[in-house]
């Protein structure tokens, strides 16, 4: 497999692969995890301390996936932020988002099917880039475990517009699967079948009692920031690196922001005059 046999149709025409040069945008993660760690100095807290406020029944639960790569670990600060907010956060119970996307998803679904029935109310789902494309699907696919998605710089629109380091990581993904490796993306996951109907998911209708925000960056030096503008959604620009977005304490605040306020109904559904 080579890089140019990802599939067509997961970057159309309008969307871009980013320069090579694009990454080194992301050097500005730095700066923003020095953002992160002042902010918890100021806040007294140690670095173990986990414990929030006391735990609010009136906020919808809130899962948490993280991105391409990557674990539930990313996800932390947030997930500590939120805590003192007195919001109940839950893991996604995704230890390395390197496998097929539609197995994620329908692992994610599942997980969302626990906690639902945990709290005995839908949940709130916030994904880090490809985290966030899974919260699309699920949210699609299920509305009645699902009140509202925040995507972080997630190509939701063009998955596949991207830095071609990444298309290099799903390269070395696919061949370690066709040597044997399980869980790990396969050709078909990349540019066959579950490819496509994957893709589909993501652009699936929405239920309109089911809210939408997008996060996006220009600064983004991971995938084209365009991609990650859904027209079903509210769009938010921050100022961050793509990798920096779940440290930055602009995002921080406002996913909290977002999360606090009542759930609102799909931007489609507002401008198609249906909100009296």
């Amino acid at each position: 497999m080579s890089p140019n046999t990802l599939a067509s149709f997961l970057r159309p025409e309008g969307f871009e692969a980013l320069h090579p040069a694009a990454v080194l945008r992301e050097a500005s993660v730095v700066a923003e995890l020095g953002r992160y760690a002042a902010r918890r100095g100021r806040q007294g807290l140690g670095p173990r301390c986990f414990a929030g406020a006391t735990p609010r029944r009136d906020h919808d639960p809130v899962v948490l996936v993280p991105g391409f790569l990557a674990g539930d670990a990313t996800m932390a600060p947030l997930a500590r932020e939120l805590r003192r907010d007195g919001m109940q956060t839950f893991r996604s119970h995704i230890h390395a988002n390197v496998g097929c996307t539609r197995s994620a998803a329908d692992q994610l679904e599942a997980r969302l099917e626990s906690v639902v029935a945990r709290r005995g109310r839908r949940a709130r789902v916030v994904g880090h880039s490809l985290g966030g494309m899974l919260a699309r699907s699920v949210a699609a696919r299920r509305p009645d475990l699902v009140s509202g998605i925040i995507t972080l710089g997630s190509p939701v629109l063009a998955p596949g517009a991207h830095h071609p380091s990444l298309t290099a990581s799903v390269e070395v993904l696919v061949r370690l699967s066709r040597a044997g490796l399980r869980g790990l993306m396969a050709e078909d996951c990349v540019a066959g079948a579950c490819a496509r109907s994957a893709f589909d998911l993501c652009q699936a209708p929405l239920d309109p009692s089911v809210a939408y925000t997008a996060v996006w960056s220009r600064r983004d030096g991971v995938v084209d920031h365009r991609a990650c503008l859904d027209p079903r959604a509210h769009h938010v620009e921050v100022t961050c690196s793509h990798v920096g977005m779940v440290v930055e304490p602009e995002v921080i605040d406002l996913v909290r922001r977002t999360l606090v306020q009542p759930v609102r109904l799909s931007v489609v559904e507002v401008d198609r005059g249906e909100i009296a």
